[in-house]
């Protein structure tokens, strides 16, 4: 079995082809083949590569691409490279959702339908006790928070601030009813988080450990703790774009990762359903779903549904359930918006090497 290799100083890129191997400290390496035994146009991977080594900007960081359960082409820029962990920001909350899920089928947490307040000790009763777990998931909290407007107490500035991250969400007010409007906030996600934690009794990055990262076969991850002895559900993992991957295959195989079952499929069916159309609100996706996006792109001559993590800069988990792909990017274009504009046209140039677009 070989492995080519193609480096140049911005970029290391390689297409490889091995069986299922067990690396040095243990972990399951990813099953690989030629781009062409994956169906993909080789030569236009190639040269699509060859191009991003010549983005101005210098800060992509990782490009892999998965089809059909094997690792089929990869590329690394501007330094990073396979071992490279990386903050994904607000590809997190996707994470985050996942970890909810497996709460749920342990029975740790009773239903997406329960009140918060259930989960929160001490939660004001001013309205939040009308907020349920399935609003937080959905983006429709209802509450004063707005990441795109500093001047709302649940702005994500704000948290940052905070010497008490628990006390700053408890004083934000509800300002619309919970369940109706969607409005994208970064304080949803750490309550959600917040909520596994209790639920669980161990902090996020531990429960994460256990029950999603080891089974995945991830080993190196690093998660922001903020005051008091909380993780950062929203947004600041930092793993490497193989470990993104790992997460999109899980998605894509409906919570199967290597014949083992982590998160129950209904899960994963609901957490990329077309559950809030937000087109109105998000030029790169058409839905939203339990923190996973929906969008249909068009590849050839139909339109196909594209599931995803979406992070600041341009950091992504796109799944491609009609293709039986995965395409993870890694991306320091933060507060850059070249940075989601770079990551689609990726996915786009990626998907239109795929053979008969099938």
């Amino acid at each position: 079995m070989g492995r080519a290799r193609f480096t140049s100083r911005a970029m290391t890129m390689l297409f490889c082809w091995l069986l299922f191997s067990v690396g040095a400290n243990g972990q399951v390496e990813w099953p690989q083949a030629k781009p062409e035994d994956g169906g993909l146009n080789a030569e236009m991977l190639r040269s699509l590569f060859q191009d991003l080594t010549k983005d101005p900007h210098k800060d992509l960081k990782g490009v892999v691409v998965l089809r059909h359960g094997k690792l089929v082409a990869e590329a690394y820029f501007n330094g990073d490279s396979v071992d490279t962990l990386h903050d994904i920001r607000s590809a997190t909350k996707s994470i985050t959702a996942i970890l909810v899920g497996i709460a749920l089928q342990r029975h740790l947490i009773a239903s997406v339908n329960d009140s918060i307040s259930s989960y929160l000790p001490g939660l004001p009763r001013d309205g939040k006790q009308e907020i349920t777990i399935r609003d937080l998931l959905n983006m429709r909290s209802g509450l004063d928070a707005d990441d795109e407007d500093s001047s709302t107490p649940g702005n994500e500035d704000r948290l940052d601030a905070s010497t008490d991250w628990i006390k700053s969400v408890y004083s934000v007010p509800v300002t619309a009813k919970p369940g109706e409007h969607y409005n994208y906030c970064s304080i949803n996600a750490f309550i959600a988080g917040a909520i596994v934690e209790n639920a669980t009794r161990m902090p996020l990055d531990a429960f994460a450990k256990q029950t999603l990262f080891d089974p995945l076969g991830i080993r190196k991850f690093k998660w922001r703790q903020v005051p008091v002895n909380r993780i950062t559900g929203q947004g600041n993992l930092y793993i490497t774009t193989r470990d993104e991957a790992r997460i999109g295959e899980l998605i894509l195989h409906n919570g199967i990762f290597n014949g083992h079952r982590i998160v129950a499929h209904d899960w994963v069916e609901a957490s990329v359903a077309s559950q809030v159309p937000i087109s109105a609100f998000d030029p790169y996706a058409d839905f939203y779903g339990y923190m996973w996006y929906t969008k249909a792109e068009n590849v050839g001559k139909r339109n196909i549904a594209v599931h995803f993590a979406s992070g600041n800069g341009g950091n992504k988990i796109y799944v491609v359930p009609d293709l039986d792909m995965v395409v993870a990017v890694t991306s320091g274009a933060y507060h850059h918006g070249y940075g989601q504009v770079r990551s689609q046209d990726i996915l786009l140039k990626v998907l239109s090497t795929v053979q008969g677009h099938g």
